[in-house]
């Protein structure tokens, strides 16, 4: 997400730290390059223009310009006023402190993906606030649409309200109130139906069950891909109906990013979620500053220790951690390995989150080097027998030909594929003479990365460190040294 924004900015940036000394028509210049970026990323023109305003002010400052680091000074500031325009850094979760049921009404235009962010919220109440939900579909218009939530519902184990054909959305909401109260339900959400625009008799429906229901959060589900137009049905909504929050689908398509760059501060209210994927669990929760490090190329660690918290099992964890100090990593745990990075998103995905990988992204990406090579590995580990993946030393020509027609690649695949292996192994010893994963959490210090290195610490620390040197000073191998190179 917002990949065409960032490089662009990325352009402005470099150019600003790649000087010694800055002086304010040079800040002013850059400032101008920034506005172009901000409204070709479809940023609403009020808000690119109070943002530029408010970045110069502070940019021209003599404190920044006599800096030792003028340029990193002007990213940060940058960076500030992104949170600021986002939201501020506090993360604005849901408001579930009221007397149960608390109703959550979604609402939002046909397609915005309202239904399936319904089944999504469903499942983050169950499993993080650790609360029953009930979930019922007052659309009675877009065919099949209560049996798509009640499919959902099944899927991610919350209870929907039964199907009665003919009602109105009024009684489906009063029947749903009703409901959530005889199965002492602490959580009701209720998908109301959408239209293909802004419309009278939307707007009176959404009033209508809400004088029913009473919501305590209302929230707006709105496709960020439609960048502007997402923006203008927004100011629509909180001009009629007493929105809580937003909801923003289709994140991990949008590269532009204007919707969510708009949104705050155009209707005032907080964006609470982002959809970033089909896939139920692919809702994350909206953090202000981790969308600013995206934006600015600092990457998105909090974000993306969430989503490893999610895939990974700590005891799987613990107990792969120990045979690869232990010097027990076989191609079995290879396998698990590789196919967490998938369920995690990708390589492409995961190298959006590491801070200094952009351009080590960019590469892959240039090569051609896509989540196929994770399917490739896999299914040349899946055409070995159980005794070669936990002996690979037995894979001989002969062996290596069979496998690799088996898993319809080259012998050279196969080779890459056991190279990696052993360098994972020869790094696992290296980290082990170190004094193991404890060792190598007192080399970073108390503080962390950005204490032992403040240029990775964040906004406004010096430059990125030579991860190259860093690598080999750690005893990595020469081709995973060549990738750090290219952060």
């Amino acid at each position: 997400m917002f990949e065409s924004l960032s490089d662009r900015l990325a352009g402005v940036f470099d150019g600003l730290r790649g000087r010694g000394a800055l002086n304010e028509a040079d800040v002013r210049t850059a400032m101008r390059e920034v506005r172009v970026a901000l409204l070709e990323a479809d940023v609403a023109l009020p808000v690119a223009r109070r943002f530029i305003d408010a970045v110069t002010e502070k940019a021209i400052g003599q404190q920044v310009l006599k800096s030792v680091t003028p340029g990193q000074q002007v990213v940060k500031i940058v960076h500030d006023e992104l949170v600021a325009m986002l939201g501020g850094e506090q993360v604005s979760g849901l408001d579930l402190e009221a007397k149960p049921p608390v109703v959550i009404m979604m609402v939002g235009l046909q397609g915005s993906g309202k239904t399936t962010t319904t089944a999504k919220l469903g499942k983050v109440i169950r499993e993080k606030y650790g609360k029953k939900a009930v979930m019922a579909s007052l659309d009675v218009n877009r065919p099949a649409a209560q049996e798509q939530l009640k499919v959902l519902g099944e899927q991610v184990d919350v209870a929907t309200l039964p199907i009665i054909p003919g009602q109105r959305p009024t009684e489906i909401a009063t029947r749903a109130m009703q409901a959530a109260r005889l199965q002492a339900a602490d959580v009701l959400l209720l998908d109301t139906a959408g239209r293909l625009h802004v419309d009278q008799a939307l707007m009176d429906e959404m009033k209508a069950i809400a004088s029913i229901a009473n919501p305590h959060e209302v929230l707006l589900v709105v496709d960020s891909l439609t960048g502007q137009d997402a923006v203008n049905v927004a100011q629509s909504f909180s001009g009629e109906v007493d929105l809580t929050g937003v909801i923003l689908t289709r994140m991990d398509g949008d590269a532009r990013g204007g919707a969510a760059l708009s949104m705050r501060a155009v209707t005032g209210k907080p964006i609470k979620y982002a959809g970033t994927g089909e896939k139920l669990d692919a809702l994350e929760a909206f953090r202000p500053g981790s969308v600013a490090d995206r934006i600015l190329g600092m990457g998105d660690i909090v974000s993306l220790v969430e989503r490893a918290s999610q895939v990974v099992q700590k005891e799987d964890a613990d107990r792969m951690a120990e045979r690869m100090l232990k010097g027990q990593f076989d191609l079995n745990d290879l396998r698990a390995q590789l196919r967490q990075m998938q369920n995690m998103g990708g390589l492409g995905m995961l190298a959006g989150m590491l801070p200094g990988m952009k351009k080590a992204k960019q590469a892959m990406q240039q090569s051609g080097m896509d989540d196929r090579v994770l399917l490739r590995m896999d299914a040349i580990i899946g055409s070995m027998t159980p005794k070669e993946r936990e002996r690979p030393e037995l894979l001989n020509a002969k062996r290596k030909k069979r496998i690799a027609a088996g898993s319809g690649t080259e012998v050279q695949d196969v080779n890459k594929l056991l190279k990696m292996h052993q360098e994972m192994g020869r790094a696992m010893k290296q980290i082990k003479k170190m004094g193991g994963i404890k060792g190598l959490g007192a080399l970073f210090g108390k503080g962390g990365l950005g204490a032992a290195m403040p240029g990775l610490g964040g906004p406004g620390g010096g430059d990125m460190p030579d991860l190259g040197k860093l690598g080999k000073a750690a005893g990595l191998p020469p081709e995973l040294q060549d990738l750090l190179k290219k952060k």
